[in-house]
């Protein structure tokens, strides 16, 4: 277990604050209780590049690929080619030299597509991010077992591995060993170590500063809008409304302010809430096209009672082919709040 991680989430958990510190009622000194060993080790799933806190398991190639097909198609391509939602994860620009070698000399190539397995220096950093982060709509769901098979598929489709090749907490040294950038990691510089020689220069100030409030960088004007309006992707409340990046019309952009954040009751089972929850709005927004389409959109033309059976077993099937090409996976929400999702998008009057 990581010491670091027992003690930081005993001392976050824990926090005696100050007599009579403001917010706190009479009498209380302090907030929380010390976390228990089953929320430790929740947390405490971190894997390093000597392969340290990596759970016991495996997984073959072709267990892989049925997971792969299930689960990570839908985003990553069959192959993990894909470059349409993601930047793909394995595509060509790694040759034999590169394994053998341990660096891509592709990468010195600024016009070479970069993809992860090229990159990347340690199969722990691939490891511990499929484990604590995907599938994107259901994280942490996967076995470590699981995970061991989808890393396989993907060194196989990298040719990093052969396709009858298990990868366990035994065997992944050996995988390891044929990482093509596993000499790609620097530890010439001073981010290194906290004695490194610091790779920036300042001048350290603690009373009366200097402050520099003119802005001395932007997006250029070409990359603005390479992701859409970013004013329109914000949330529905808070107090930060995103900058406005989409070409402005003859009149200028329109003034945006800061929607007041609803109460509770307002919250409380509310369409948005629902979607925000279920990672839905990490795709689509309300309005205009973001990776899929706009709910507005959406609403207007599925309107109607009519609709409900396909919206239900699009949302929990997924799919593609309707607005474009980008995939949809399913969403596996609760059934009450299907039925609240799937009535709100029937709903005659688009407000």
């Amino acid at each position: 277990m990581s010491n670091w991680v027992n003690g930081l989430l005993a001392a976050a958990i824990l926090i005696p604050p100050h007599a009579g510190a403001a917010g706190l009622p009479a009498g209380v000194d302090e907030i929380g209780r010390v976390a228990s060993s089953a929320e430790v080790r929740a947390w405490d799933i971190d894997v390093r590049p000597d392969f340290a806190g990596l759970p016991p398991g495996s997984g073959d190639v072709w267990a892989g690929e049925e997971i792969w097909l299930e689960k990570c198609a839908s985003c990553h391509g069959d192959f993990g080619d894909s470059n349409e939602v993601f930047a793909p994860i394995v595509l060509g620009n790694v040759t034999e030299d590169d394994i053998a070698a341990g660096n891509v000399a592709s990468l010195k190539d600024p016009a070479a597509v970069r993809t992860t397995l090229m990159k990347v220096a340690t199969l722990s950093t691939l490891w511990d991010y499929i484990y604590r982060a995907m599938p994107w709509n259901a994280p942490k769901s996967l076995t470590p077992d699981e995970v061991y098979a989808l890393l396989a598929y993907i060194l196989n489709l990298g040719y990093v591995v052969d396709d009858d090749f298990v990868l366990s907490d035994d065997t992944i040294h050996a995988a390891q060993a044929r990482m093509p950038n596993r000499n790609g990691m620097r530890d010439d510089h001073g981010l290194w170590s906290v004695d490194g020689e610091p790779d920036v220069v300042s001048q350290g100030c603690q009373t009366d500063c200097i402050v520099n409030s003119k802005v001395s960088s932007s997006l250029p004007a070409y990359a603005m809008n390479a992701h859409g309006n970013l004013a329109e992707q914000s949330r529905a409340w808070g107090p930060y409304p995103g900058l406005w990046t989409a070409p402005e019309a003859a009149g200028g952009a329109p003034e945006l302010v800061a929607a007041e954040i609803p109460t509770d009751a307002e919250q409380t089972d509310s369409p948005t809430q629902i979607l925000n929850a279920a990672g839905c709005m990490g795709c689509h927004q309300m309005a205009g096209q973001l990776v899929g389409p706009g709910f507005d959109a959406v609403r207007e033309r599925y309107a109607g009672d009519e609709h409900v059976a396909y919206l239900k077993t699009k949302i929990t099937q997924g799919g593609a082919g309707v607005w474009g090409s980008i995939p949809m996976p399913g969403v596996p929400l609760q059934s009450d709040d299907l039925d609240r999702i799937v009535a709100w998008m029937t709903a005659s009057k688009v407000p």
